[in-house]
């Protein structure tokens, strides 16, 4: 391709809304351009890319078994009623009415219509497991789309999903998904995380995020050293030791502690480590329905830990989204403000974390205002009704699997896997005859990409601060030849288009920069290393003198000069064999 007749739209300066470096440099290189808020067109160097990344996708989906189809990016709201999805789904899911004034929505993901679609086409054992997968435009109305193609609301999307006839398959093809998803980033070159996760509103039980390491990353992944533990931040666990279970047991002793209510603020005037105290947090608890209940519910931890409200959602009794019970409903029916709650006496339904479990001689609230116990022991009017792991994990904790450190780090969230079960099955009555010829309930999974996102991520990890360095399978293009003071020599020009034309021959995806005077080699340089091809070759005045031309290796640096009489050996055994 001839730059001159290509668009090739850089900028100089990033725009005053671009956060990270992928957003920055893929608006300066001019892959892609801002339509409104969360809606971005695709220049043609940036399809170019966005193309090699879905080949990538679909090649080891089709390895994997997969069918590829295509179903419809607007849905009829029956099939999510039929899901309970339509009231359950917030102001995310894209709504709209047709000239009849019938209920639509723009898809931001597909399992209702791919259940719709096996259920009524699908009717014996014999036909499963059966995987179905498509790559198509979704969209969800993000309510702060930013991070650019990172977080849009319209984008590019691998959804699939898989149907079996008992909960073996499903993990079979489990597996076979994990594999794939696995191959397909490492043929990316990316450094990720498999981790366990929370399936969210997809709903289902196991369920695992692919995140690729990336201090832009909107999630916090945790794993051991080792790799033998990986989960994200919301549902990980990890040993976290007591710091005094071995000390004799005091007798507690009340203390004023007048306006000194924060943790920070008693352990400053107590002078005890946060360790040996302990907060009671106070949440709405649920009725038998599920639904929000005035009933108030006790969550206890360790001065020095924090909640994980995931966690804390997923407890019986708990009402989810977690709700903090106000400062006026713990007066009426606790009879104390905030800073001065504790265990002892205290009469609504206690949860204790893991960390307060075998603490002595603590420090807590006294349930009136203005004083504190110390050196407090659980004891029968000190207690709780349950222990369970309400905690965030923390850095110097260790891992469950085998008490090796932890690490925390951020991480984008490319891909995501679920065991759904019978979720969607059971709702809209997917099902199938077994070998018995017993009705039965289709297994389902589910397993989605998003295809924009994972080459953001690949920029996010692949940069410096002259522009992109794109992995080899996935540049645009692989050579980019520049044309440079054509108009000083006769022979650059003819050198610089024989050397294009060789490289089509070869195969080589090439770029030629043969704009005329009027673009400074300045320039010419600049753009080349900004839109990152891996290789470039320079042909001018300079170069020619010794009947050679200049390659540059974008990933290295490295340049070296190569005769003309040896380019296209050069060209085989360095461009190609990439």
């Amino acid at each position: 391709m001839k730059i001159s007749n290509y668009l090739l739209a850089t900028v100089k300066e990033s725009p005053a809304d671009a956060e990270i470096a992928s957003h920055k440099l893929m608006l300066r290189a001019g892959l892609i351009r801002k339509l409104a808020s969360g809606l971005y067109s695709w220049l043609p160097l940036g399809k170019r890319a966005l193309s090699k990344v879905t080949n990538i996708v679909r090649e080891e989906m089709d390895k994997s078994g997969a069918m590829e189809i295509c179903m419809p990016v607007v849905q009829p709201a029956e099939l999510w009623m039929e899901s309970q999805r339509w009231s359950q789904m917030g102001p995310e899911l894209f709504r709209l009415k047709d000239r009849n004034d019938r209920n639509f929505c723009l898809g931001p993901t597909h399992e209702e219509v791919i259940t719709d679609l096996v259920r009524n086409e699908y009717s014996s054992y014999k036909q499963l497991p059966a995987i179905f997968y498509q790559i198509q435009t979704k969209f969800r109305d993000e309510r702060r789309p930013r991070f650019g193609i990172m977080r849009s609301r319209e984008f590019i999307m691998k959804d699939a999903y898989s149907f079996h006839i008992n909960q073996e398959s499903l993990n079979e093809t489990y597996k076979v998904m994990h594999e794939t998803y696995s191959n397909i980033f490492f043929r990316l070159g990316l450094n990720f995380r498999s981790v366990a996760a929370d399936s969210g509103s997809i709903g289902g039980s196991t369920s695992h995020e692919f995140h690729v390491l990336a201090d832009s990353g909107e999630d916090e992944i945790v794993f051991s050293a080792d790799g033998k533990y990986a989960a994200n931040i919301e549902l990980a666990e990890a040993n976290l030791e007591s710091p005094n279970k071995e000390e004799v047991k005091n007798d507690f002793s009340l203390i004023d502690t007048g306006a000194a209510t924060s943790i920070d603020s008693i352990t400053k005037l107590l002078r005890v480590d946060a360790k040996k105290t302990i907060k009671t947090l106070i949440v709405h608890g649920e009725d038998k329905e599920g639904n929000i209940s005035n009933s108030l519910v006790a969550l206890l931890l360790r001065g020095d830990q924090e909640l994980n409200i995931t966690k804390a959602e997923k407890l019986k009794g708990v009402y989810s989204p977690l709700k903090f019970a106000s400062d006026q409903l713990i007066s009426e029916q606790i009879g104390v403000a905030v800073g001065s709650l504790g265990p002892k006496d205290l009469d609504i339904y206690k949860i204790a974390d893991y960390s307060v479990e075998g603490l002595c001689n603590f420090v807590c609230g006294s349930n009136t205002d203005g004083k504190h116990f110390t050196d407090m022991n659980w004891s029968e009017n000190c207690s709780y009704d349950e222990i369970a792991d309400v905690r965030r994990v923390q850095e110097k904790d260790t891992s469950i699997a085998d008490r090796c450190p932890i690490e925390i780090k951020r991480g984008i969230e490319v891909g995501h896997i679920f065991q759904l079960g019978t979720k969607y099955s059971e709702s809209m009555n997917a099902s199938i005859l077994d070998s018995n010829g017993k009705t039965t309930l289709m297994q389902m999974g589910c397993f989605g990409i998003g295809i924009t996102r994972l080459l953001a991520s690949c920029i996010e990890q692949n940069h410096d601060e002259k522009g992109i360095l794109w992995p080899s399978l996935i540049a645009p293009f692989h050579l980019i030849i520049l044309q440079i003071d054509g108009h000083k020599s006769a022979d650059v020009i003819p050198v610089s288009e024989s050397l294009y034309n060789k490289s089509l021959t070869l195969n080589i995806e090439t770029m030629l920069d043969d704009r005329d005077k009027k673009t400074s080699p300045g320039v010419k340089f600049a753009e080349s290393e900004l839109i990152g091809i891996p290789h470039r070759i320079v042909v001018s005045p300079r170069t020619l003198k010794d009947n050679s031309v200049e390659h540059t290796n974008r990933q290295t640096g490295k340049e070296t000069r190569v005769c003309l009489s040896e380019i296209e050996q050069f060209l085989k055994e360095t461009v190609i064999t990439e």
